[in-house]
C-alpha cells in the first residue's frame, strides 16, 4: 500500500486560487477564455481549462509547492484532452528543474503567476488533437460552463 499524499493545507490553496486568477487575466487579455477545475474524461481533473480565437483547447496544470510539482506522475494524462499544456507555476518555486527531461520542456509551456498577473516564460507548442477528440472536449468545457454559470443565476436548476 502507498502512502498518500499530505493534502495541501489552507496557505498553498489560497496560492494556487493567487496562480489561477493571474493566469486567467492574462489569458482574458489574450482572449483565451478558461475554466477552473474542470473534469476530463480519464477521471483526471485539470487545474484550468480554456479555448483561444482558433478553438484551441489549452490546459494548466498549477503548482505552488516544490514536492507537489515533483511528486506529480498524473499530468500526462492530461496531454490527450487539450492542444497546448502549460505550467502555472508560483513566482517562488525554483524553475530550474522545469529544463529536465521529465517536464517535457519540448511540448509544455510555462507561465508564473501571483494572484495579480502572469508571464508566459516558455509559450506551449500546439500538438494538435483530432478534430473529432477536440469537438468532444469544447462541447464538454462549453456545457461545463454553462451549468455553473446557470448554477450562479439559479442555485437549483443548476445543481441538477
Amino acid at each position: 500500500m502507498s502512502a498518500a499524499l499530505p493534502l495541501p493545507d489552507d496557505a498553498d490553496l489560497k496560492a494556487a486560487q493567487g496562480v489561477a486568477r493571474g493566469i486567467c487575466r492574462l489569458f482574458a487579455r489574450n482572449d483565451i477564455w478558461c475554466l477552473s477545475e474542470m473534469p476530463l474524461r480519464n477521471s483526471r481533473r485539470a487545474d484550468l481549462m480554456g479555448i483561444d480565437a482558433k478553438g484551441h483547447l489549452i490546459i494548466v496544470e498549477i503548482k505552488v509547492a516544490r514536492a507537489d510539482l515533483l511528486g506529480d506522475a498524473k499530468w500526462t494524462d492530461y496531454l490527450d484532452y487539450c492542444d497546448r499544456f502549460y505550467w502555472g507555476l508560483a513566482p517562488q518555486l525554483d524553475l530550474s528543474c522545469m529544463a529536465e527531461a521529465a517536464f517535457m520542456p519540448e511540448r509544455c509551456g510555462l507561465i508564473v503567476a501571483d494572484a495579480y498577473d502572469a508571464e508566459i516564460l516558455r509559450p506551449a507548442p500546439t500538438v494538435p488533437l483530432a478534430a473529432a477528440r477536440r469537438k468532444v472536449e469544447t462541447e464538454r468545457l462549453a456545457r461545463a460552463a454553462l451549468r455553473r454559470n446557470l448554477a450562479l443565476l439559479d442555485p437549483r436548476i443548476g445543481a441538477t
